[in-house]
């Protein structure tokens, strides 16, 4: 799992608030400076599509689009893959530096203390 690109960002962010959005109405609903060319826009869904970031229905001549995962289940997924890939390159490294990371603010360290020793105590 790989971070979406800019424009892959700001379109699934206009998929997990509009679900079932067809090219033209991303398009319209991009909230950005930029004004993006329709086959641009329709590229990018497609590629999004065949990562399996969305997935599509036929509706008349066009698709709609719809997220696979919702925003927060994308975001887990991809925390989950970094943080696997940091621990995995890394080891004893990886693992100073979430503790490091998260010693900066005194709850965030609680909540790391926390999930340690539940995974602990889980069979």
């Amino acid at each position: 799992m790989k971070e979406l690109g800019e424009l892959e960002h700001k379109i699934m962010h206009v998929v997990w608030r509009e679900p079932g959005v067809s090219v033209r109405e991303v398009c319209d609903l991009l909230q950005d400076d930029k004004q993006r060319a329709y086959t641009t826009v329709m590229t990018t869904l497609d590629r999004l599509h065949r990562k399996g970031h969305v997935s599509r229905e036929k509706d008349g001549l066009a698709w709609r689009y719809r997220g696979t995962r919702t925003g927060e289940e994308f975001r887990q997924a991809l925390a989950d893959h970094l943080a696997a890939e940091i621990l995995r390159a890394h080891r004893e490294l990886g693992v100073a530096a979430f503790v490091d990371a998260a010693s900066e603010d005194q709850e965030l360290l609680d909540r790391l203390i926390e999930l340690v020793e539940k995974r602990r105590s889980d069979p």
